[in-house]
């Protein structure tokens, strides 16, 4: 008998690495969608692309996204989500890395890669949420999702940082090919590290698969949703349109913050990244502080309905108040100041909408997360190309916020009148 100790690798819980692996697929997926949005002045100015070309451009993405939210998320039930995550992830690295040779086809080339990207992205969360579903004990779940949705701001950190350096150095075509590989090693790793269920892997524990096999979702879906009376449901539609407003301000700064730091601002290329980090930074915060008030206040005896309208007021109204006046402002400091403020403001959606699905309908909060991510995706292709319009006919920065802020007021009027704390189905 060995009186040896049990090494690092036993003692260490499998489930923590097939999180940790998953929020680095988040990180990756937002660095990788984030690069073009600085790569595209560059591109732009040396292959003589105006305004409403580079819209196009960055919008087309969202095509592929769009197709593959629910579809991503029923393949991860029936297939595994490692699986379907791995290759999702696999798939949309190797069009980030042939991004540069697509461009030399044209613009139609360059499109039909970014709506490739876009489809492999546009499995990434709903397959995230399959592998937690069937890895994660249900008291773990909720830090999970919060320590996933907070590597979204941080990959857009990392990216604003480093393509600017990348670009300087060795070319725009750089910062499509590290990056590329940059996914490509995480698929590696992933595929050695992971199985898609508990009980297919060599070297868990017995006591870690009792724990999670109290909370397990079933390996497979075995019952459709209810369709028809999930979306004759108002505050089913609250959500699903609190989506839509929310990202039409979110994909937009995501796409053209950049660009307006640089030629808006006037900020120097090589400070775009250190400028445009900063509402990237504050969202990564304050997503967990939100979350943690929502939570402190139910704690409290607060309704649920009050939480979450009271929260969302928030959300919707500080940005929407910030981007009505924000293109007044001349200064860098003081606009990307205000920016940050509105990222603030926005994170307060995580005790709003964002977790509304699970309080309505926790049967069905996978295919709500889906329904509501596909809305979601519907602003990335028109509110980024409206906005290259716009600036295209009237060169205004000022409109371009004013048009997000009217979208935001009209969404939180919206979920005022509509959305419920109450559990509406079983």
């Amino acid at each position: 008998m060995s009186d040896q100790a049990p090494s690092l690798r036993e003692y260490w819980p499998k489930r923590y690495t097939i999180a940790g692996l998953s929020i680095a697929a988040m990180f990756v997926c937002y660095m990788d969608r984030v690069n073009i949005s600085v790569a595209i002045i560059p591109m732009s100015k040396e292959l003589g692309w105006d305004p409403e070309v580079q819209g196009t451009i960055l919008s087309s993405f969202f095509v592929g996204y769009l197709l593959t939210q629910i579809i991503g998320g029923r393949l991860a039930d029936r297939l595994g989500g490692k699986l379907v995550l791995g290759f999702a992830v696999l798939i949309w690295s190797v069009f980030t890395f042939i991004t540069p040779f697509a461009s030399l086809a044209g613009i139609a080339g360059l499109i039909l890669a970014r709506i490739g990207m876009g489809a492999g992205e546009g499995v990434a969360l709903p397959a995230i949420y399959s592998i937690y579903g069937r890895w994660l004990p249900g008291q773990e779940r909720a830090r999970a999702i919060g320590a996933t949705y907070s590597a979204i701001p941080l990959g857009i950190v990392f990216g604003l940082l480093v393509t600017p350096w990348i670009v300087l150095n060795f070319g725009w075509q750089w910062a499509f090919y590290s990056f590329g590989l940059f996914g490509v090693v995480w698929f590696v790793i992933w595929h050695y590290a992971v199985t898609s269920y508990p009980d297919d892997h060599p070297s868990i524990s017995s006591h870690e698969r009792e724990l999670i096999g109290k909370d397990a979702a079933p390996i497979t879906a075995t019952e459709s949703p209810p369709w028809k009376i999930l979306l004759s449901s108002p505050a089913v539609w609250a959500i699903i349109v609190s989506s839509f407003c929310a990202n039409w301000g979110t994909y937009v700064l995501l796409a053209w913050l950049p660009t307006y730091v640089n030629k808006g601002l006037n900020v120097d290329f090589s400070a775009v990244g250190f400028f445009a980090m900063f509402p990237y930074i504050a969202a990564f915060l304050f997503f967990n502080v939100a979350g943690a008030i929502a939570d402190h206040l139910a704690k409290r005896g607060w309704q649920t309905t009050t939480i979450r309208k009271s929260m969302q007021t928030i959300g919707f109204g500080g940005p929407a108040l910030i981007l009505m006046f924000v293109g007044y402002v001349e200064s860098a400091p003081a606009a990307i100041a205000l920016m940050t403020l509105a990222n603030i403001f926005i994170a307060f959606s995580a005790g709003g909408y964002i977790v509304n699905h699970f309080d309505i309908a926790p049967r069905y909060a996978g295919v709500l997360m889906g329904l509501s991510n596909t809305a979601g995706t519907v602003p990335g292709i028109i509110g980024v190309y409206v906005s290259g319009l716009i600036l295209g006919w009237t060169d205004s920065w000022t409109l371009v916020f004013q048009v997000a802020a009217a979208i935001y007021l009209f969404g939180l009027i919206f979920y005022l009148l509509f959305a419920s704390g109450k559990r509406l189905f079983d």
